[in-house]
């Protein structure tokens, strides 16, 4: 199998408590990559441990075979773009210059007017023409996420990270968000690997999906392979049934709880 990203033997801890253990992934080029689990698995954590935003402890990421502790930062900005959560951040600046931020890795002291172009032509595929100009801060969660986006897309990287794209959205900024981004990866053969917590946005969308379970990989493959009845109860502690959609696409109906998780449910 042709590798774009292989995560080897990552762990990482928060001082004494362990939040990954011996995370082993490999991601071809070109695929759709949803991690799920229940809050606490590790999924952002992982995600910031492959951008280097936090240290792991212990293992490798490498894309095309290079070692990412070998790349300065900003050589590393060239590889990997990363999305957080749209509350995460926030930008006192217009639409256009949040996304212009996405070109700092290949800028000199100043844009230039292709930078300036290239922002543009994102504008336009993600359809956001309308609130170029406007403040982000005064924007709606689905339209910073597109932004968020757009801002990646400008980096020009073969990788992106999502951290859940599509928390805190509506159901048509949740289905809008994610055919953007599937639309990319089948369009311009980016990898993009995201943390969701929805499994039936994961399933209609993904190519392969990763489940966690205490900072550990409990299944790993197609939607089919993952989206079980028994990966869910053993996973979440909820008896579901999964159907097959009109489009082939896994369907998870939970149905009830089967153990102590509180009511607290990463659906």
């Amino acid at each position: 199998m042709n590798v774009k990203l292989l995560v080897q033997d990552l762990e990482f801890a928060y001082i004494s408590t362990p939040v990954l253990t011996g995370m082993c992934l490999k991601v071809p080029p070109g695929t759709l990559v949803s991690i799920v689990g229940p809050n606490g698995s590790g999924k952002s954590t992982l995600l910031k441990c492959i951008d280097r935003i936090l240290k792991p402890q212990q293992g490798m990421v490498a894309i095309d075979g290079r070692d990412l502790v070998q790349l300065k930062r900003i050589e590393l900005a060239k590889q990997i773009s990363y999305v957080p959560q749209s509350s995460v951040r926030i930008f006192p600046h217009s639409v256009f210059d949040v996304i212009l931020m996405g070109r700092r890795p290949h800028l000199g002291w100043t844009s230039s007017g292709e930078d300036e172009e290239r922002v543009w032509d994102v504008i336009d595929l993600l359809g956001i023409e309308d609130i170029a100009l406007a403040p982000f801060t005064e924007l709606s969660g689905g339209q910073q996420q597109k932004v968020l986006i757009a801002r990646a897309l400008v980096q020009e990287t073969d990788v992106m990270l999502l951290d859940e794209p599509t928390s805190n959205l509506d159901i048509w900024h949740q289905l809008d968000v994610m055919t953007i981004i599937a639309g990319l990866v089948a369009e311009r053969g980016i990898t993009a690997i995201m943390a969701v917590h929805d499994l039936n946005m994961a399933a209609r969308f993904s190519d392969q999906i990763i489940m966690m379970k205490g900072g550990i990989i409990h299944a790993a493959g197609s939607p089919w392979e993952v989206l079980t009845p028994r990966h869910i109860a053993d996973v979440y502690d909820v008896e579901a049934q999964v159907q097959r959609q009109d489009d082939e696409t896994p369907l998870v109906v939970p149905m009830r709880q089967i153990g102590g998780n509180g009511g607290r449910l990463a659906y």
